[in-house]
């Protein structure tokens, strides 16, 4: 544990409908991951504060909820944010979608609202962890694309991603795969975790991690 990672905040978005379902399980091991590691963690789930869709804005005003409180009050302060989700039809649930399209409010348009809301959504770092009925690897491939699409868009990093299998409320802890230390891990590492993302003009190291880069170094016969 360092004073930087002690500093950090980390906002775990649940959008499931159940309150003891497997997405808050994963997202209730990687808060535990958080904590261990001196994250400041702070688990929300979304239905507490959304209660409607994006509309036409150009006729009808934003939905009476706690979105904007949601969304500039917690999200835009932290440093990183984790998404969990339940795979409904291959994709997110309507209330993990409707957190990302209800951010349209807050950025279109003019104003210093604008300005300053998008200035702090970018160089966030993402994480997602999804739970599905299913084993199959390729059912949350569409959630991972649209998360690394939107993290691209905002300059952030993609950081990590964990799928548990299970229906029944809890049986991602059955999951052979382990998820939920996967979760716990994800949520222990999220500000320290090495990530990489090269273009092709990016300055690149000949190793990937630091400590093999050392222990290379220090190996007779092997040139720095």
């Amino acid at each position: 544990m360092n004073s930087s990672q002690q500093s950090k905040r980390l906002l775990i978005l649940v959008g499931s409908p159940r309150r003891d379902g497997n997405s808050a399980a994963l997202g209730e091991a990687a808060r535990r991951g958080a904590d261990a590691a001196g994250t400041l963690a702070t688990l929300l789930f979304l239905d507490d504060y959304i209660q409607g869709f994006l509309p036409d804005l150009r006729r009808a005003g934003a939905p009476a909820d706690r979105y904007a409180e949601l969304f500039l009050e917690h999200f835009l302060p932290a440093d990183g944010a984790l998404i969990c989700t339940p795979i409904y039809w291959y994709g997110m649930s309507a209330q993990t979608k409707a957190f990302f399209d209800r951010s349209f409010t807050h950025y279109a348009g003019s104003g210093p609202e604008p300005e300053r809301v998008m200035a702090r959504m970018t160089g966030k770092r993402l994480g997602l962890a999804v739970a599905s009925e299913e084993t199959y690897p390729g059912a949350a491939l569409g959630i991972v694309h649209q998360v690394q699409e939107y993290a691209r868009y905002t300059h952030s990093d993609f950081v990590g991603y964990v799928h548990g299998a299970g229906n029944r409320r809890g049986e991602v802890a059955r999951d052979p795969r382990r998820p939920l230390e996967a979760a716990e891990q994800l949520g222990r590492e999220f500000f320290t975790r090495t990530y990489s993302d090269y273009r092709i003009e990016t300055p690149r190291s000949r190793t990937v991690w630091e400590s093999e880069a050392s222990a290379l170094a220090s190996t007779p016969g092997v040139l720095p």
